[in-house]
């Protein structure tokens, strides 16, 4: 009886190297918009399956131990609705809010040079990594449009990827370093969901990386335009309350 392993035509100790490198073989060969004669619907939904259970350590671990009990049947796997980025979301969300109650207390004068110094360590480097990811994305679709399954052009476009997570976690590691004062949650909220709706975007392009899959390419790129929106935002607020409006 078929199961994941027999899907990408592997071994079951097989690295995650080799999972990806599997997968992303049979996605090129079975994918109807590569225009191979061995395009097959049905055989792209059994890899992307596979691959969503094989590609993430934690599912492997409980599908390995699933196929050493007798009683499992590979043929069935329980609909899998992704929750990862909500439930690191949420965490986040905690993490913003303990932050709210380290906030400077203090008034007149000490505010505004609170702000002025979260402003200079926080919100400028914060907010140039931010617009260094988003106005890059267009111009990486542009050059990987011209032939998506061109292993040179998709291994640019993952280097873009991953040159824009390691901006996104250094943009983070500034913007926890420090609690926002007082005068800044609003624009530190901004920041906070903006960082968020980018890490998501990411994550969905990464997928689109491996499936070729539209869905996940549209998905990214609107998660990188409500990140857009936020971090205008965070713009307009940050001129309003230091009075350059």
């Amino acid at each position: 009886m078929s199961n994941h392993y027999h899907t990408l035509q592997i071994s079951s100790h097989a690295s995650a190297a080799e999972i990806k490198k599997a997968y992303r073989h049979l996605v090129k060969k079975f994918h109807p918009d590569s225009q191979s004669t061995t395009a097959d619907h049905e055989q792209i939904v059994k890899i992307n399956a596979a691959y969503e259970v094989l590609g993430d350590d934690q599912r492997r671990q409980r599908y390995d131990r699933e196929l050493a009990t007798p009683a499992f049947d590979p043929e069935f796997e329980p609909e899998f609705t992704p929750q990862h980025s909500r439930s690191r979301s949420d965490r986040q969300a905690r993490t913003a809010q303990a932050q709210q109650h380290q906030r400077y207390r203090a008034t007149g004068k000490d505010l505004d040079f609170q702000l002025h110094q979260w402003q200079q360590q926080v919100y400028a480097p914060v907010h140039r990594f931010l617009v260094q990811i988003l106005y890059s994305l267009q111009s990486e679709i542009d050059a990987l449009a011209a032939d998506p399954f061109d292993q040179a052009l998709m291994d640019d476009f993952m280097d873009y990827l991953e040159d824009c997570r390691r901006r996104h976690q250094q943009a983070q590691q500034i913007f926890q370093q420090i609690p926002n004062p007082i005068k800044a949650a609003g624009i530190a909220a901004a920041l906070y969901h903006c960082l968020c709706r980018l890490s998501e975007g990411i994550e969905e392009l990464h997928w689109f990386t491996t499936s070729y899959d539209d869905h996940h390419l549209h998905t990214g790129q609107e998660l990188f335009r409500i990140a857009n929106d936020l971090r205008l935002d965070a713009q307009r607020s940050l001129r309003v309350v230091s009075g350059k409006f």
